[in-house]
């Protein structure tokens, strides 16, 4: 592994466990450092935009991508989130180059005020065209929003984002169904896509490029490179992608932490990619914005640990860790033999390891040797099993990978 990357990589991680503190000059946000990140409608005013992603490794690539009207460039676009039934209006000013317009799969009844007819829906016209889209939220779910112009070329270029449509039941419900409940501070969203550097820059100068030559470099998680995807929500150094994808939960207790964490996908590439998350099985609820239940209601939900999400796919599912054998120092030792520190080899002196096996347990580490452990938690690689793509432009491990961090009950103080 490069030098550059893996000062990256621990950056990210000193951020991550906050032993290192961002600059005080930040913004402010009311909004989550991590998890789903709304904006709420259900009147959306987007636009167009161009501007640049910030890779890992030291790269800029220039995108295009959906921002909120009076917003900064961002990839993806904005979350847009609404109810059930409410009536959803969104307007699209266009400042690119070329035709753009916005198709709303899942979604039935769109109608379009404006624009001029294109290949699918109404269109935005080039340099300042306007259209509106309207359709009412019918159905709960998890739903990607994306161009119908060329999508080809400019989904890849970046004119993607996610529509999520909350329940009637309630916000701490994924679908109208009580199996489905999930604590609301516990709730996720891995979008999924990938680079070509080359296309991006021919059209960045306004050159051809053979789309059939397509040989992507870069896999992201909302826009993101790992270990890019654990650091904060809106973090100064990554000012065009205001979406981490850090999974973080507590062990599953009856009592104390009933619901499980809400897990969304979905794939905005043009590409397949086998998810491949560590810890615990995924329970799998819902595919395409639709619940998993048979025609009597009954369950037809799974659980899955490699899902491997199709080009325009959405799923969501259901996550919770189970300290299966509820480890504990004082009373319930693990029924193996530890090796001592003296036994254990630290590579370059970096390791995740608490100096205990012990959730929620921290021990004395051997001199030079740096914990990246906050409070004895436990941490997993959620990455794609196409293990080219755990890369930026072939240096591992990087791209369409993120980390689930497991707390002790109560959380870190």
């Amino acid at each position: 592994m490069s030098p550059k990357i893996l000062r990256k990589i621990l950056l990210s991680l000193l951020v991550l466990t906050g032993l290192l503190i961002t600059s005080p000059s930040a913004p402010t946000r009311a909004v989550p450092s991590i998890g789903l990140q709304c904006t709420t409608g259900p009147t959306f005013n987007l636009a167009t935009d161009s501007g640049y992603i910030y890779t890992p490794d030291g790269n800029s690539i220039f995108m295009w991508s959906f921002r909120n009207g009076a917003g900064s460039f961002q990839l993806p676009g904005p979350v847009l989130c609404v109810n059930q039934g409410d009536s959803v209006t969104v307007n699209l000013t266009n400042t690119l180059p070329e035709p753009v317009s916005i198709v709303f799969p899942g979604q039935s009844g769109v109608t379009t005020s404006g624009g001029s007819p294109g290949p699918l829906t109404a269109e935005a016209a080039a340099s300042g065209g306007t259209v509106s889209y309207s359709f009412a939220a019918s159905q709960p779910g998890t739903y990607l929003y994306e161009s119908g112009s060329n999508p080809t070329k400019q989904v890849q270029m970046g004119l993607y984002g996610v529509l999520v449509v909350r329940p009637s039941m309630g916000a701490n419900f994924a679908y109208n169904h009580a199996s489905t409940q999930f604590n609301p501070s516990r709730e996720f969203l891995l979008v999924l896509s990938e680079i070509d550097p080359l296309f991006h820059r021919a059209v960045e100068l306004n050159q051809s490029y053979d789309l059939n030559a397509l040989n992507d470099d870069y896999w992201t998680i909302n826009g993101r490179a790992f270990p890019d995807t654990v650091s904060d929500n809106d973090v100064s150094w990554l000012p065009s992608q205001p979406y981490g994808a850090l999974v973080k939960v507590e062990p599953y207790d009856a009592n104390t932490n009933p619901f499980p964490a809400l897990i969304r996908y979905a794939n905005a590439g043009i590409f397949n990619h086998p998810f491949h998350p560590h810890g615990n099985h995924l329970r799998v609820i819902a595919r395409d914005g639709r619940l998993l239940r048979g025609p009597a209601d009954e369950d037809i939900s799974y659980e899955d640990f490699t899902r491997t999400i199709g080009s325009g796919q959405t799923y969501d599912l259901l996550f919770k860790w189970t300290d299966v054998e509820a480890w504990s120092s004082g009373g319930n030792p693990i029924p193996v033999t530890i090796p001592g520190l003296q036994n254990l080899v630290f590579k370059d002196g970096v390791t995740f390891y608490s100096g205990s096996p012990y959730l929620g347990e921290q021990d004395e580490l051997p001199v030079g040797v740096t914990s990246y452990n906050e409070c004895g938690e436990f941490y997993f690689p959620w990455h794609s099993h196409a293990l080219f793509e755990f890369t930026n432009f072939d240096e591992g491990f990087g791209g369409l990978a993120t980390i689930l961090r497991v707390d002790p009950p109560g959380g870190c103080p």
